[in-house]
Formats: structure tokens, C-alpha cells, sequence
């Protein structure tokens, strides 16, 4: 477990407190740029109102189901694409295509089909956070060494079980890094989202604030969508050094 790191910490209080002293002090056009400690009342008024916990929650279930529906999509998509060199020939170039398709592109379509709901939403989240595991798995497959197919063979291992001990064990770390990268990108997708076709949400509350001229509780919402991101990265990292406490002095290595 990493200290705090304080410098950091030092650094950040450091530019809020310029930032603080640039705004009272009205050194240039900042009408709507709000200093810290407007932000911080407008905060507390938003945890008072119960709103900011309202619009938090439903981004992070968003975020989770979709990351959830992604994950499960391509990892089994990739082991299938990875394992089948006839799959992979005949279905990549089509995959490639898609896969450079804005997922912002699908918000209209998703409207007309599902209005502003839930499924929109997931629609969207669930189209762009399947890449990074379909390539990731794809490519962490394509790595295993001859010799540990070779291994499966000598143990006559059936086809599932040599996925299972042999093909996952050696993919893992490309696999949890596709997982990382699709946590953090289906956050982004869920809120966009929420700007432009729901009307809950860390998104839709950015939006209100907006119209509204409440540039202080604009930037509340804005905090909250980081301060979201961070936690989430950091549950992730806490699960896979829980669930695989080899790995964790490559970890940082790695990411």
C-alpha cells in the first residue's frame, strides 16, 4: 500500500489557494469562474439537498452494470476471437471498423429506440467499454507461449480445461489491464450520457448547473465525476491486489 503522497497533496492546496486568491482578487474577466470556497459551499448545499448523493449513485450503478456487461462481453468475445485463428481472420476487419466508431455517434439511434432511460445509457456505455477487453484479451491470448500449449497437450488437458488453467492464467495481466482502461472509459461514457440524453445523473446535473448560471455547483459536479473516478480506480486496484497478491509488486511496474 502506497503512503500519501503528500507533495501532491501540498501541490493541489497550493493552486487552490492561487486560485482563491486570483478570483477574489479580480484579476481579469472571471465572472463565471467560481473561487474554491464558493465551490465548497456549493458542495455542502448539494450534500445538504441530498442531490449531489441522488446523481452520484445513479452514475456509478451506470457505470458498474455497463462496465459489468462489457467485461463479460469481451472477454468472452476476445478468448473466442484469440483461440480461433478462422474467427479472428473473418471477423477483425469488422470488428476494426466498429471499433473506430464514435460511441457518441450511437446517442441519436439510442434515443429514437429507448428515449431517456436506462438503456440508452447502457447502450452507449456498454458499446465502448467492450473494446479495450475484446483487445486486451485478444492480444493477451495471442501472447501465451508455445510451451505452455505444449504443456496442456503433454497433460491431455480437454479444450475448456486448458482455457481454464492453461490460456487465463497467462493472458491475466493483459486481460486486467483491458478491465482497468474499461472501467475508467465506460465512467466517461456513462456521464456524456447523462449530458446529452438522461436526465439524472453527475452528466445531467453538469448540464443543469450550467443552464442555471450556477457556475459554482457546475464545478461541484465536476469534482464529484473525479473524485468518482478515483475511487473506482482504486477499488479495482485494491480488488486485483486482494484477489491476486502475487501480482502486486508488478503492479505498480505496470500501470
Amino acid at each position: 500500500m502506497k503512503a500519501l503522497n503528500l507533495a501532491g497533496v501540498g501541490v493541489l492546496l497550493v493552486a487552490a489557494g492561487l486560485w482563491e486568491v486570483v478570483v477574489q482578487a479580480q484579476l481579469g474577466d472571471l465572472q463565471f469562474l467560481p473561487a474554491p470556497s464558493e465551490i465548497a459551499s456549493a458542495a455542502r448545499q448539494a450534500v445538504a439537498d441530498g442531490e449531489l448523493l441522488g446523481r452520484t449513485i445513479h452514475t456509478l450503478v451506470v457505470t458498474l452494470l455497463g462496465w459489468g456487461m462489457a467485461s463479460v462481453a469481451g472477454l468472452g468475445l476476445g478468448l473466442a476471437l484469440g483461440l480461433s485463428d478462422r474467427a479472428y481472420r473473418y471477423s477483425m476487419t469488422s470488428f476494426e471498423v466498429t471499433r473506430a466508431i464514435p460511441p457518441i455517434t450511437f446517442v441519436p439511434a439510442a434515443l429514437l429506440i429507448f428515449g431517456f432511460s436506462l438503456k440508452m445509457e447502457l447502450v452507449l456505455v456498454v458499446f465502448g467499454g467492450v473494446w479495450p477487453v475484446l483487445v486486451n484479451t485478444i492480444g493477451g491470448v495471442h501472447a501465451v507461449r508455445p510451451e505452455l500449449h505444449d504443456v496442456g497437450e503433454m497433460l491431455r488437458l480437454n479444450k475448456l480445461a486448458k482455457v481454464r488453467k492453461v490460456v487465463l492464467p497467462a493472458a491475466l495481466p493483459a486481460v486486467v489491464v483491458g478491465l482497468r482502461l474499461a472501467l475508467s472509459l465506460c465512467l466517461v461514457l456513462a456521464i456524456v450520457a447523462e449530458m446529452v440524453g438522461n436526465p439524472e445523473g453527475i452528466g445531467n446535473g453538469l448540464i443543469a448547473a450550467r443552464q442555471a448560471l450556477q457556475p459554482a455547483l457546475m464545478f461541484v459536479y465536476v469534482l464529484a465525476a473525479g473524485l468518482l473516478g478515483v475511487a473506482l480506480n482504486a477499488l479495482f486496484r485494491g480488488a486485483v491486489r486482494l484477489l491476486f497478491p502475487s501480482g502486486s509488486a508488478n503492479e505498480e511496474r505496470v500501470w
